[in-house]
């Protein structure tokens, strides 16, 4: 399909899959489309990414995903260098009291770091949302995905075979699915009549203050990923952007975005400091009361907006287009029945209504988040708070994309305990050779593992196309399977030999034989 150009009101497109929204997750479903060989068209009514970095964390599963579509390294390699070493979240009066050439290095408690052993998605720091963009961006382009600026939907309606939506150049572009990661406000979200709820807006409005200034005479070869600064004339947080010249400031929206603001907030009065530019925003917390309706579907803030504490809110939002992606392909190729894409609000609906809820916890008492250790897991435990790393992979599916699926957590504090090969949880991650982890076994497509030397299940896999791979995996029962979706979750555990059940376990995970609307 031919890139088409903004401005070109004569020309009308036909895509498998229109996409409004080319934040990071709507460019992330383009590329996990286009992954799957789906014709993908997305529209962004701004003239081009957003060069004001909105959030930095990015979680190990969602490395785990840009792992799959061989970008990790891309990604990683824009990332801050934390590698030698960061303070992780600090607080001081200023950046100048909190000394930081006097403080031994130490190994950031981040969400994606090399000693998290329940995943290979590991970064060397926090990436920045308009870095990540600059990868996603041509990521998706090379692999097909049609990508317009400048360009923003007008209307749409939909019928039982299709979508059809008119742009603001004039042009109606025809699809089978709409996907819609048009944000917080999404027009597409309020064209449907889908109501959010939830705490709605959190706090007083803020300003997120993107600015440059060298500041290694203040950090004395130390890093840092947050700062909270508590001066009485400049409180705020102070968010390391590429740990040398560039830098975020927040702080309340009652104060002037000025060089002296951020001078006294560093306690550097003769520092030189550009202002970048300055975005106001409010927390708030809503869900969208359902992720879908007919052929549109709802990703990202779109879906539900989260308290940035915990970096939940773009990981679940990314998390959203990878389940969505494999679905809507499955369905576009005739593979799958209509019936699965009812198991989309099914699974991540209550998945953003845990990170909602989990966000807000922090909010009283942020050091629920960043604490570790027993005291720390105690605290979590009686504040009914679940540790980061279960939020960001240990949740759970239960629909009928899983054959008798287990969504109670053993534990919410140890993903260890929670990755246990459950119908329903991600796979667990183990190295099974050099670089090569059990999750990069399933290549975005269904597989089944079995134990070493079983070859019971090879002619029932072979006649259904499936590829069998032989794992020495405690999580796999004697004798037994694990038929594990595309997206890495496991859809069935066969608990003994059973191959004659793989071809209707497969059907049933398909949604073939249910109509839409019966399969969540």
């Amino acid at each position: 399909m031919a890139e088409l150009r903004a401005g070109d009101a004569t020309m009308d497109a036909r895509a498998e899959v229109l996409i409004i929204g080319g934040g990071s997750v709507g460019l992330s479903a383009a590329v996990f489309l286009a992954h799957h060989g789906v014709r993908v068209h997305l529209v962004e009514r701004e003239d081009g990414l957003r060069i004001h970095p909105r959030a930095t964390g990015l979680g190990g599963r969602t490395v785990e995903l840009l792992r799959e579509v061989q970008l990790a390294d891309a990604v990683n390699a824009v990332a801050v260098d934390a590698s030698a070493g960061s303070l992780g979240k600090i607080s001081a009066e200023t950046l100048a009291a909190a000394d930081l050439s006097s403080k031994p290095p130490g190994q950031v408690r981040n969400l994606a770091t090399a000693d998290a052993p329940w995943t290979p998605g590991t970064l060397r720091g926090a990436c920045p949302q308009n870095r990540l963009d600059a990868v996603l961006l041509p990521a998706a382009r090379e692999r097909g995905a049609v990508v317009e600026f400048g360009v923003a939907l007008e209307s749409f309606t939909q019928d039982g075979t299709g979508v059809r939506a008119r742009l603001s150049d004039g042009r109606t572009v025809a699809a089978d699915y709409l996907i819609a990661a048009d944000g917080a406000r999404s027009a597409v979200r309020q064209a449907l009549g889908i109501a959010a709820s939830g705490p709605g807006d959190l706090g007083e409005p803020n300003a997120n203050i993107l600015f440059r200034a060298d500041l290694e005479p203040l950090l004395g070869g130390r890093s840092f990923v947050l700062c909270d600064i508590t001066h009485p004339k400049a409180t705020g947080m102070l968010v390391t952007i590429d740990g040398a010249k560039e830098w975020v400031f927040h702080t309340s929206r009652s104060q002037e975005p000025t060089p002296d603001l951020i001078r006294t907030a560093l306690g550097a009065p003769g520092l030189d400091v550009e202002i970048v530019s300055t975005l106001h925003w409010r927390m708030r917390g809503l869900l969208a009361d359902r992720f879908c309706e007919g052929r549109v579907f709802l990703i990202g803030d779109a879906a539900h907006v989260v308290p940035p504490l915990g970096a939940f809110g773009l990981n679940t939002g990314f998390a959203d287009a990878h389940n969505l992606a494999w679905k809507l392909a499955l369905v576009l190729r005739g593979t799958a029945g209509a019936a699965l894409l009812d198991s989309y609000d099914a699974e991540r609906r209550p998945v953003a209504r845990l990170a909602l809820d989990q966000a807000v916890l922090r909010l009283s008492d942020p050091g629920l988040h960043w604490g570790h250790g027993p005291a720390a897991a105690r605290a979590r435990a009686a504040a009914g708070v679940v540790n980061a790393p279960v939020v960001h992979a240990g949740y759970r599916y239960a629909s009928a994309a899983v054959i008798d699926p287990e969504p109670e957590l053993p534990s919410t504090e140890e993903i260890a305990l929670v990755l246990d090969g459950s119908p329903g949880s991600r796979l667990p991650h183990h190295w099974i050779g050099e670089g090569l982890s059990t999750l990069d076994l399933v290549r975005s497509r269904f597989s089944l593992l079995t134990g070493p030397g079983d070859r019971a299940w090879d002619e029932a896999a072979g006649r259904l196309g499936l590829p069998v791979h032989s794992v020495a995996m405690p999580e796999i029962p004697a004798g037994g399977a694990l038929l594990v979706r595309p997206d890495g979750f496991i859809g069935w555990r066969a608990q003994e030999s059973a191959p004659e059940r793989l071809g209707p376990v497969l059907e049933r995970l398909w949604g073939k034989g249910q109509e839409p609307g019966q399969g969540a």
